[in-house]
């Protein structure tokens, strides 16, 4: 997952570098809180509240999307 795009699509590129400084991947972003994202710069708590929901949504659609089957050797 591109966090960066991500970001970008939310109208949140403003805390890209935040991120990438702190380097905030697609296996962390799922386990950020709202006082994570504090200390990473998101003071208004309307970007956190957007921020929150977007990574919450990430994980139903992940949750929802079909699982490939795995290789058996």
């Amino acid at each position: 997952m591109d966090i960066a795009a991500w970001l970008h699509s939310l109208g949140m590129q403003q805390y890209e570098q935040a991120f990438r400084d702190n380097a905030i991947d697609a296996v962390v972003l799922p386990e950020l809180t709202a006082d994570d994202l504090k200390d990473l710069g998101v003071n208004p708590v309307g970007h956190r509240r957007r921020l929150l929901a977007a990574i919450s949504a990430l994980q139903s659609d992940a949750l929802l999307a079909p699982q490939e089957p795995s290789a058996v050797s």
